[in-house]
C-alpha cells in the first residue's frame, strides 16, 4: 500500500469490457527499488489479483537523484540536498562544484535517514510506510555573488569508483543590500500529481502540476521559490516525497527551494506541535526536516530568516507556539527588527496558517478571519516594524488586503502604491496546486482581490525604490492581480501613527 499507483483498464479503452484489450501507460520514477505491475478485478471496493508482471528494474537503483537547493546561513553559502541508496558504508557521497571553466571544488556531504520507529503514528509507521533512502545534504560557501556555477552529486564507492549524477547550475545570490533585478515567487499548498493520468491514494492536488509546470516554463526570470507549507500532502505514505522531489526537480535543482512547515508536515498529537490534530499521518515533521534543508538553528523548530539581496525573509512556523511569550516570538522580533532597510528596504513575513488576514468560509464561520490568536498576537509587530507584505497559505484560494493598520485600511489605493505605505498588505497564496477553498459571503472591508483559482504569487525588485507584486494563474501563467510600491527610503522609516518606535538598527 506505500506506493499504490493505479488506473483503470478502460481508462484508454472504453470497450475494455467486450474486447479484453487495453494499453496503459505509467510514467514510473526511480525509488531504489524494483517495480512490477498487478491486475485486479473487482474494482477498489472488491479487488481481487488476476496477474502480476515480471519486475522491471532501473539501471541503477541507488543513483544519486533529485537535487534540491536551498539558501545556507549566509548570503554567500548555497546547500544542496539529494536522494540516493547508498549507505556510509557502501560509498561516501559529496558534490564537484565550481565556476565553468575554473579549477572544481569538491564539498563532503552529511547523511541522514529513519526508520520506521521515528515516524510517529500511522499511516506512516504501518501501511504507508516505505524505506526512504538515504538524503545527503552539502554545503558550497564563499560564493561570488550573482555568479553562474555548476555542480553534480557523486558517490565514491568502496572499491574506489565513482557514482556520479548528471550535471546541473545554479546562479549564486546577490549580496544582500545589492542592486539588481531579483525574483521571488511564493505560493503555499502545492502538493504533487500523476504526469500519466494514473490515481494514488489520498491523491487531491489537481493544480499542482500546472503550478509546477508554469515554474518550469518561466525558470530563466525566477532567482528563488518559497513554498509556504503543505508541500507534498503525502499524510504518512512516505514514497510521496520522493515523488514530489522528482516533480519539482526541475526547479529545485536550478534555484533555491525554501520551504516552510505546515499541518500536512508536522501536526500530530503528543509530539509538541501547537496543533493537536492528526494531519501529518504520522510524519510529525520527520519527513520535512530531513528532505528539505532550512538556514534554521534549529530545524525541529522550522522558523528562520534569510536574505535575497534587497529582500529580508522571515520565515515563522505556524505549527509552533507564536504567541507573546514564546520562543518563536522572540525570534520574529529580532528577524523583523534586525533588518537594515537601507540596504534590503523589502520586509517580507510568511507563515503557513493565516496569522492576518482571510476571507476564507470556515474563519467567517468562525467570525475571526484568521487563525485563532494570530493577529492578536503578531499585528503588533508586523506594525512596529513596518512589514510590506505578510503571505500565507493553508487557505486554498487567493486573496490580497488593502494596506492594514490595527484591523483598519490606511490606505485607499489598489494598484499603485507611492510614497509611505501606512500598513502591512496581507496576501493568501495557498492556491498551489490542493483542492479549492471557497469564500464567505461576508463582505470585508478590508479585502481588495479574490480568486477562487490554483495560482502563485512574483516579486520582482527593480532596485531600493520599486517593486512590483503579480498574481498568476497556474492553468496560463498570465497576470490576475497586480501593485507597485514606488518609495525611498525615508518613506520606509516615516512614522505615520501615533506611538511610533524606531523600528530597525539602520534608524
Amino acid at each position: 500500500m506505500c506506493l499504490s499507483q493505479y488506473n483503470f483498464a478502460n481508462f484508454s479503452n472504453p470497450d475494455y469490457a467486450k474486447t479484453g484489450n487495453t494499453s496503459l501507460k505509467f510514467q514510473l520514477i526511480n525509488q531504489r527499488a524494483d517495480f512490477s505491475f498487478a491486475l485486479f478485478t473487482g474494482g477498489l471496493s472488491n479487488p481481487k489479483l488476476v496477474g502480476v508482471s515480471n519486475y522491471i528494474s532501473f539501471a541503477n537503483p541507488k543513483a544519486p537523484l533529485y537535487p534540491r537547493l536551498a539558501l545556507g546561513k549566509s548570503w554567500n553559502e548555497m546547500t544542496l540536498t539529494w536522494t540516493s541508496g547508498y549507505n556510509l558504508l557502501e560509498a561516501v557521497p559529496f558534490i564537484e562544484w565550481g565556476r565553468k571553466g575554473d579549477p572544481q571544488h569538491r564539498s563532503p556531504a552529511g547523511t541522514l535517514t529513519f526508520d520506521r520507529n521515528t515516524m510517529c503514528g500511522s499511516p506512516a509507521r504501518t501501511v504507508g510506510w516505505r524505506d526512504p533512502g538515504f538524503i545527503h545534504t552539502s554545503f558550497m560557501k564563499d560564493l561570488w555573488p550573482s555568479t553562474l556555477y555548476t555542480y553534480k552529486m557523486g558517490h565514491m564507492l568502496s572499491n574506489g569508483s565513482y557514482v556520479w549524477s548528471k550535471m546541473y547550475s545554479f546562479r549564486s545570490s546577490p549580496y544582500p543590500g545589492q542592486d539588481s533585478l531579483q525574483r521571488v515567487i511564493i505560493f503555499g499548498d502545492m502538493g504533487k500529481a500523476e504526469r500519466d493520468g494514473s490515481n494514488e491514494y489520498s491523491n487531491y492536488q489537481p493544480g499542482s502540476l500546472n503550478t509546477t509546470d508554469q515554474l518550469i516554463n518561466d525558470l530563466k526570470n525566477i532567482d528563488i521559490v518559497f513554498h509556504i507549507g503543505d508541500i507534498t500532502y503525502a499524510n504518512g505514505y512516505i514514497s510521496q516525497w520522493d515523488q514530489f522531489t522528482a516533480q519539482v526537480e526541475p526547479v529545485a535543482s536550478t534555484v533555491p527551494y525554501m520551504i516552510a512547515s505546515g499541518n500536512h508536515e508536522r501536526d500530530w498529537p503528543g509530539t509538541g506541535s501547537f496543533y493537536d490534530v492528526m494531519d501529518s499521518g504520522g510524519e510529525c515533521g520527520v519527513l520535512a526536516q530531513t528532505m528539505f534543508y532550512v538556514p534554521a538553528d534549529n530545524r525541529a523548530n522550522f522558523w528562520y530568516s534569510t536574505d535575497y539581496g534587497m529582500f529580508h525573509f522571515c520565515i515563522a512556523d505556524s505549527e509552533h507556539d507564536w504567541r507573546e511569550g514564546s520562543e518563536q516570538y522572540r525570534f520574529i522580533e529580532h528577524c523583523l527588527a534586525s533588518v537594515d532597510r537601507q540596504k534590503q528596504p523589502w520586509l517580507i513575513f510568511a507563515a503557513h496558517r493565516v496569522l492576518g488576514y482571510s476571507s476564507d468560509k470556515w474563519y467567517g464561520l468562525e467570525g475571526s478571519f484568521e487563525e485563532p490568536m494570530g493577529r492578536e498576537s503578531l499585528q503588533k509587530l508586523w506594525q512596529k516594524y513596518k512589514v510590506d507584505i505578510a503571505f500565507y497559505g493553508h487557505v486554498h484560494n487567493y486573496e490580497r488586503t488593502c494596506p492594514i493598520y490595527q484591523n483598519q485600511c490606511v490606505n485607499s489605493e489598489r494598484s499603485h502604491y507611492s510614497g509611505i505605505v501606512n500598513g502591512t498588505i496581507h496576501v493568501v497564496v495557498g492556491g498551489g496546486g490542493s483542492h479549492l477553498s471557497e469564500f464567505t459571503p461576508i463582505n470585508t472591508t478590508w479585502s481588495l482581490h479574490r480568486d477562487y483559482d490554483w495560482g502563485f504569487v512574483k516579486l520582482t525588485a527593480f532596485n531600493h525604490s520599486s517593486l512590483l507584486f503579480e498574481y498568476k494563474k497556474s492553468r496560463d501563467g498570465k497576470v490576475y492581480d497586480s501593485f507597485t510600491i514606488s518609495r525611498d527610503y525615508k518613506d520606509v522609516l516615516a512614522c505615520v501613527h501615533d506611538g511610533c518606535e524606531p523600528t530597525t538598527f539602520a534608524s
